[in-house]
């Protein structure tokens, strides 16, 4: 569906983004609008998940490494 333009390392760290901030919003008993902030950290865990980034996407960007013929 969607080429695959997300490295190794970059995988790793948008999943360890991801899962501390979900960690994070079910620690924390906060409340209001800046807690549930904490909840798109369902996008970079997706985005490792999925190997793709839509932003990466637009602009054309890619941090998997190069394949040659």
């Amino acid at each position: 569906m969607f080429a695959t333009n997300v490295g190794t390392v970059d995988r790793v760290l948008r999943a360890v983004l991801g899962i501390a901030l979900l960690v994070w919003f079910f620690v924390d008993r906060g409340e209001g609008p800046w807690h549930y902030a904490k909840l798109v950290g369902i996008v970079p865990l997706a985005t490792a998940i999925f190997s793709t980034c839509p932003l990466y996407s637009i602009l054309g960007l890619s941090t998997c490494p190069v394949k040659r013929a």
